[in-house]
């Protein structure tokens, strides 16, 4: 059943639905590895860890509905049912149990750069498919960059006053 006919040919439809779709699988799934780590964390760095997470939760939240209505409104059923989550999720996940602090930075810089990867991917995809999902995509692209960023910047070595290059 197709509820809403879209604007774009049925081609260019194909490829931004599918970035779409696996864009949103990211973004919910990312969403639940910074829940887990945010109820897990322990650690010297517990606070603002814990409150970077609840950052990189409703980032992920926002730009999942922000996504899903914009499939929508192409005519794309979004699907954000758990089991297709649990299916489709291509991210770096929590261990069980209790995490370091600097377990869950090195957690969140591994899942924030597979998810930027991928959307690095899509943004290519769309440019000519869709230029006004690609620039959606871009958005959240930067905004998950500034994310990571803040994530391994946690993990900096201590004692060089940063001024060693790497």
């Amino acid at each position: 059943m197709t509820v809403v006919k879209s604007t774009l040919p049925e081609e260019a439809l194909g490829v931004t639905g599918t970035a779409l779709q696996e864009t949103l699988v990211d973004l919910l799934g990312l969403s639940l590895i910074g829940k887990q780590a945010h109820w897990n964390v322990v650690g010297p760095r517990f606070r603002s860890i814990h409150l970077q997470l609840d950052e990189v939760v409703a980032a992920a939240r926002g730009h999942s509905d922000t996504v899903a209505e914009r499939a929508a409104a192409l005519g794309v059923s979004p699907d954000g049912r758990p089991e297709t989550i649990a299916a489709a999720f291509a991210l770096p996940g929590a261990k069980d149990g209790w995490l370091r602090d600097t377990e869950v930075v090195e957690l969140m810089v591994s899942a924030l750069t597979a998810a930027v990867d991928r959307l690095r991917e899509r943004i290519d995809a769309t440019e000519k498919a869709d230029p006004v999902s690609q620039d959606l995509l871009i958005t959240i692209t930067a905004d998950l960059e500034k994310q990571r960023w803040m994530f391994e910047a946690e993990n900096h070595p201590h004692g060089d006053g940063g001024r060693s290059a790497g």
